[in-house]
């Protein structure tokens, strides 16, 4: 028999159990974060760009600059925090975005003016 009735899980009563997330997160190394949210930047990035199974379906160039530029901002602030082993292959993959953005761009950024290029100095292919 279960210590907790049904009426009292999340899903019935419609609170969440905050100490357990909390300590779920406290559990974690910032760099696991670091390293997560980047992943996930990138990931919602490639969305908006097309670059999915559903190609053009989701692809919204605004949204990708605004994600790939935060993407950008948050490699800068954590590159003496997370190490190379974690960092080399985010900036990889950033500027895999940051050229993928300026092929699908209609009008092309200047060069430096792109995506996070404020970050990262110009990209170039």
């Amino acid at each position: 028999m279960s210590d907790t009735s049904p009426s009292d899980s999340p899903e019935t009563s419609g609170s969440t159990d905050f100490d357990a997330m909390t300590r779920d997160i406290a559990e974690v190394p910032a760099v696991e974060v670091i390293v997560t949210v980047a992943v996930n930047l990138m990931s919602a990035a490639a969305v908006k760009l097309g670059l999915t199974e559903e190609g053009d379906k989701y692809k919204d160039l605004d949204e990708a600059r605004k994600l790939i530029h935060a993407l950008a901002g948050l490699l800068d602030a954590s590159t003496t925090e997370i190490s190379s082993f974690h960092a080399a292959p985010l900036r990889d993959g950033l500027k895999s975005l940051q050229l993928a953005f300026r092929e699908a761009s209609v009008v092309p950024d200047e060069t430096g003016q792109g995506p996070g290029e404020k970050y990262t100095g110009p990209v170039y292919g």
